[in-house]
């Protein structure tokens, strides 16, 4: 979209060029991301990422309300609650489509995550990629007129909260299986923490511990959160010695009660020109008759689990639970990156940060996803090139 940098970036392009970006990736810990890399930034004008920080400040100002804990109490009630919740949450995804509407590109708001995204791994991407193409240090991926020291500390703050590496754990189930392993590495290697899997926690009345590489029981002070309870809770063959509903001696970096919070549920909530039409099943009227301009989401699933694309009548019939369901109208997304064959469409998730005691969050950085198919998605862009995770790039 900046169409110099544009015009530059695909004169340097070459197959050669991006294997070996790839091939860098890997050597860090022998091991390739399961998905897929898109051999392109997105370049972000001025104008896009001046509308993005509005928007983003406007999902901000709703999550600011004082009675915002008051409004979002009914989805923490139809899922699991966890003691100890804290004034806010420290993480936020906060996802937008860059669309077409009445001619002229908006972002436009997707979905919004009341948890971590894959803040560790971005800050290593960028490092990668301008190995291979050097001028783009003249550009940034960073927002709030931070550099990498500055990403990388705050970052370690919200974290850490000042504890030592060795009392804060990044939790997750399983996390060798995880699709977003690759973060977790780079997390251990930058943070120095450890990568710990929900089985392997340790609890001793109210507090908890691990063992770590030398075989000594250390205690948990802190933890990191990656722990989606929509898998947790499928995963009966698993064997926890704790329980997230208990009241633990521990502090949560990313509480998991503000992942239930700041979701899909407060889609419909939210008004504006940056905000997309979307309906509480159980609060819808009439079916629209129009039902191919629609996408039907589960509120609290994560990575696209049981979202249908084209809606037919009978799906929201056969929805049992139509307080856990919406209905969002579909975007038009505008093919804005051009590759060496072809227009591509893109979405960008701002990265946020809000270490306690800030009174304000911070927008921070973000990740870009490139999709040549009808939607944004791994299924949409099978045996596709020019697709899959990037970054965006603003010029400073």
């Amino acid at each position: 979209m900046i169409e110099s940098r544009r015009a530059q970036f695909n004169a340097e392009f070459s197959s050669e060029k991006y294997q070996a970006f790839l091939d860098d990736l890997a050597k860090d810990f022998n091991y390739a991301p399961t998905f897929r890399l898109a051999e392109t930034p997105f370049f972000i004008p001025n104008e896009i990422k001046s509308q993005l920080e509005e928007a983003c400040g406007e999902v901000i100002d709703f999550i600011k309300r004082s009675d915002f804990k008051k409004l979002t109490q009914r989805a923490i009630d139809l899922n699991t609650s966890v003691p100890n919740e804290d004034a806010h949450t420290q993480f936020m995804a906060i996802d937008f489509g860059i669309c077409e509407e009445n001619g002229t590109l908006i972002p436009k708001l997707i979905e919004v995550q009341g948890f971590p995204s894959i803040f560790n791994f971005q800050f290593n991407l960028y490092r990668k990629i301008q190995q291979r193409y050097p001028f783009l240090s003249e550009l940034t991926p960073y927002m709030s007129e931070l550099d990498e020291d500055a990403y990388l500390e705050l970052l370690r703050k919200v974290v850490m909260n000042g504890h030592d590496a060795s009392e804060v754990i990044l939790l997750e189930i399983e996390p060798e299986k995880q699709n977003t392993k690759i973060d977790f590495y780079y997390c251990q290697r930058d943070l120095g923490i450890p990568i710990i899997c929900v089985t392997e926690v340790i609890k001793e009345g109210t507090q908890l511990f691990y063992i770590n590489k030398s075989g000594e029981k250390k205690r948990i002070k802190r933890i990191y959160n990656r722990v989606i309870f929509d898998e947790l809770d499928t995963r009966k063959d698993l064997s926890l010695q704790f329980s997230f509903e208990e009241k633990l001696d521990v502090e949560w970096a990313g509480h998991p009660n503000w992942y239930t919070r700041i979701s899909k549920f407060i889609l419909p909530y939210l008004q504006g020109k940056y905000f997309i039409e979307t309906s509480l099943l159980s609060e819808l009227k009439e079916v629209p008759k129009d039902l191919e301009n629609y996408v039907l989401k589960p509120l609290f699933s994560f990575s696209g689990s049981g979202v249908v694309f084209n809606v037919k009548k009978s799906d929201i019939d056969n929805v049992r639970d139509k307080d856990l369901y919406i209905l969002q109208k579909k975007v038009a997304y505008a093919p804005v990156i051009q590759s060496p064959d072809g227009k591509v469409k893109v979405e960008v998730r701002v990265l946020v940060l809000w270490p306690e005691g800030d009174e304000n969050p911070t927008l921070v950085g973000n990740l870009a996803r490139l999709s040549r198919g009808e939607m944004i998605g791994v299924k949409f862009n099978k045996d596709k090139d020019w697709v899959g995770g990037s970054i965006g790039l603003f010029e400073k």
